[in-house]
């Protein structure tokens, strides 16, 4: 399709069932052979999006031909980086539809706000692109489910940025639960102290700083003013662009503990207490305090955090720990230990040294996606793990946003008779970005 073509349809999000796949994306989905070039694309480059276009730049023969982000300064900043870091410019630009385009690039990464993953995802999917996605994979439930369809119609490679499933770190202690190194796993405590979780201190409402496309920013969320407590960084604090502390490094923790027991449906139902308790000047709409509670067959999963202090269980700021029969297992990102339960006087498991974490898993996470593009597998982190992990994590502010215990019908896609938290599911996209499912 030529270039007018494609922006038209992109703007209208032309992705129904019936829509036939173009010549451009069949030519696409040749394999790459070993040491053929992939060619990469950045979609929001202010955070864990240069970051982990940083990582593609470590892997021989891998190029970043495109960088596009809404503010110039970010854009240009992070264009000269890639030039130094390859010895050759990448194309700029403020409009992603443009980036797609190119049918030079092979896959792109998105590390925009939350609540444009589903729409640049999807696009590049009908684009023919392989995609690398932050997590969560999006905004919304109904968003993620769009997203897997989007994947499997034009059988793109899409990794979401859980990186813990890449790392060796977290691979050996599930080895060890799996294989019954803590006797029968019945619960999982997670929590996560983080300061950030309250955003910034107010600001007034002012114009959006030059340089900065804040309309395309905006896309399909509500119309509203700038106001740099809501913008760079902070973002995630507001639910139109992001769902608090539990989409955020909720999502890497849930994933951890769904994996213990290889979960692959939704929780039976979940229910949250909490609200947003800080009594201080800051700026933000997600809760600063909450509890969720997740129920499984036979399984249980705790969330926790607090917004401002650092202080977690365990004398670590966040982590998981595995409650088995025999003991517990306690871990984070930098290390792992066996706190074994006591029988007549004796550990019931072998007690273990503390365990700690020697390798970079968001670097294996790359390498891993740049791998699958080349023999078309599916990465560590599929799209459908992806959507389960950020539903999990949805359905905890969901239950809070409602003051109800939800519950989940993939039958239905909806929670049955809960209107409340049905209204939640999708959302209402600003004209002219539509959302097809």
């Amino acid at each position: 399709m030529n270039r007018r073509t494609f922006i038209d349809q992109t703007s209208k999000l032309a992705l129904a069932s019936t829509l036939p796949i173009s010549n451009p994306i069949q030519e696409i989905n040749r394999y790459k052979s070993a040491n053929e070039k992939i060619v990469l694309g950045i979609i929001g480059c202010n955070g864990m999006g240069a970051g982990d276009m940083n990582n593609a730049l470590k892997i021989p023969n891998v190029e970043c031909a495109m960088v596009c982000d809404i503010d110039t300064a970010v854009r240009n900043r992070y264009g000269d980086s890639v030039t130094k870091k390859q010895g050759k410019a990448p194309q700029l630009v403020n409009d992603f539809r443009k980036l797609l385009e190119n049918k030079d690039i092979d896959a792109v990464v998105i590390g925009t706000p939350d609540h444009w993953h589903c729409l640049t995802m999807m696009y590049a999917c009908q684009a023919g692109k392989d995609v690398y996605v932050e997590k969560p994979m999006a905004n919304s439930i109904g968003e993620c489910t769009a997203m897997v369809k989007a994947a499997r119609k034009y059988n793109r490679v899409v990794q979401v940025g859980q990186q813990q499933r890449s790392g060796t770190h977290f691979h050996s202690a599930m080895d060890l639960i799996k294989s019954g190194g803590i006797g029968q796993l019945r619960k999982v405590n997670i929590w996560g102290f983080f300061p950030y979780g309250l955003g910034q201190k107010n600001e007034p409402d002012s114009p959006a700083p030059e340089g900065i496309d804040f309309d395309m920013w905006l896309g399909p969320a509500p119309l509203r003013s700038f106001n740099k407590t809501r913008f760079h960084g902070s973002w995630r604090m507001f639910w139109d662009y992001g769902g608090g502390l539990l989409t955020d490094w909720g999502v890497h923790l849930l994933d951890m503990a769904l994996w213990a027991k290889d979960i692959k449906t939704p929780p039976r139902a979940v229910v949250s207490t909490g609200g947003n308790f800080f009594k201080g000047d800051y700026n933000h709409e997600t809760f600063d305090t909450m509890n969720v509670s997740y129920q499984f067959d036979d399984y249980t999963v705790q969330w926790d955090h607090v917004a401002g202090p650092v202080n977690g269980p365990y004398g670590r700021r966040y982590g998981l720990a595995y409650v088995g029969n025999d003991a517990s297992l306690v871990i984070d990102r930098d290390s792992w230990e066996i706190f074994p339960e006591v029988e007549k006087g004796s550990y019931k498991v072998t007690a273990l040294p503390k365990r700690f974490e020697t390798q970079v898993p968001h670097e294996l996470h790359m390498q891993n996606f740049i791998e699958c593009i080349k023999t078309r597998k599916d990465p560590d982190c599929t799209v459908e793990n992806g959507r389960l992990v950020a539903m999990s994590a949805h359905m905890g502010n969901i239950a809070l946003r409602t003051n109800t215990r939800v519950e989940w019908s993939e039958t239905s896609q909806s929670f049955g008779d809960n209107k409340a938290a049905d209204a939640l599911i999708t959302p209402d996209y600003r004209k002219p970005w539509t959302l097809n499912i």
